[in-house]
């Protein structure tokens, strides 16, 4: 009987479904989740938005890609990433997909305990690019080897809506697609309804 009260409701998103202990979970709830999807997608989309607009922004000011790719793994060599070529700027972009990657896996691993993420991924995601803007500016960038930029309030708040939108709400879309289920509340409940 209760195989085909889960059957009848897999296809609603917000019908109570009753679980084996008695406590009623949504269908999103039953779905089953899948981590890498979820990083993957959400790495691969906020890597290739971020790195695109780079492209096209800075393109403006006369930065070519190439150029962008090697600040980017000016963060590491320093200075030497500009004398480097075209292996350097590889190194850039696999450097920043990799903090694409990260900052969706934190994004996942955080969602797992705190449901809001999930439940209203499109507000975490924009508070979530805010973050990943902010960690990367005021921590990552003064501890690497990069040389760093004098402050610009316009570029400040273009950049902070940037990683709002093409960072941190893809990485928030795809781990509420790929995997909807789990987390706990702020009260520390489980999130089952």
């Amino acid at each position: 009987m209760r195989l085909d009260a889960r059957r009848r409701c897999a296809g609603a998103s917000v019908r109570p479904c009753p679980s084996r202990e008695g406590v009623l979970l949504t269908s999103a709830q039953l779905q089953p989740t899948n981590a890498a999807a979820a990083i993957s997608w959400g790495g691969l989309m906020c890597g290739v938005f971020d790195i695109v607009y780079a492209f096209l922004f800075f393109a403006r000011f006369g930065a070519r890609p190439m150029r962008i790719l090697q600040s980017i793994a000016s963060g590491l060599l320093g200075r030497a990433s500009f004398d480097g070529g075209w292996k350097t700027a590889v190194l850039g972009l696999f450097l920043h997909f990799v903090i694409s990657f990260g900052a969706a896996t934190v994004y996942y691993l955080a969602s797992r305990r705190l449901v809001f993420m999930v439940r209203n991924a499109v507000g975490a995601g924009l508070a979530y690019g805010i973050a990943v803007y902010v960690f990367m500016n005021y921590v990552v960038i003064p501890l690497s080897a990069a040389r760093k930029q004098p402050f610009n309030l316009e570029m400040f708040v273009i950049n902070m809506i940037e990683h709002m939108v093409l960072v941190g709400l893809p990485i928030a879309l795809a781990t509420r697609k790929f995997a909807p289920a789990g987390g706990r509340n702020f009260e520390g409940r489980s999130g089952a309804i």
